[in-house]
This record gives C-alpha cells, sequence and structure tokens, in this order.
C-alpha cells in the first residue's frame, strides 16, 4: 500500500512539474497524476531506448517520469494544437 502511495506521489509530482515547464500549470491533481504516470512509462522507454541511465531511486524514478511527461505533453501538443 505504501508503495502504490508513493508511485501516485510521484506521479503527481512529475505532472506538476513537467506542466510547469510545458506551461500547463492549470491542471488537476488527477491530470498531473496521469500524467505523471504516463511520464514515468514514456521516460522509461525512451531513456532505455537511448541507453541513458539517470540512477535509482527516488529522484532517478522522478526525473524520468518528468522527462517521459514532458515528452508526453510536448506530443499532446502537437496532436491537439487549436487552430
Amino acid at each position: 500500500m505504501v508503495d502504490f502511495l508513493i508511485f501516485l506521489l510521484m506521479g503527481a509530482l512529475a505532472g506538476a512539474i513537467a506542466g510547469r515547464l510545458v506551461g500547463h500549470e492549470a491542471r488537476g491533481c488527477i491530470v498531473n497524476i496521469i500524467v505523471g504516470i504516463i511520464g514515468g512509462l514514456v521516460g522509461g522507454w525512451l531513456l532505455g531506448v537511448l541507453g541513458v541511465s539517470i540512477g535509482g531511486g527516488f529522484i532517478g524514478s522522478l526525473i524520468s517520469a518528468t522527462i517521459g511527461a514532458v515528452v508526453f505533453l510536448g506530443v499532446l501538443q502537437l496532436l491537439f494544437k487549436p487552430d
């Protein structure tokens, strides 16, 4: 149960940081968690493909998830850019 709560906390932090970096600050906590979780998946995959190792632990995972969340939000902006 504690691991799941840490997972959600990391998702929320990564989503919030990524939102600030790309200018999507007005998102709710649930959206930040979802973006952060998807970002964790994208970041882990992308860094693995590139052969980049950030390290383990909370900070390494947070950095990886934030990188992935920024990429994810960037792709969403490109796909759903208002006309």
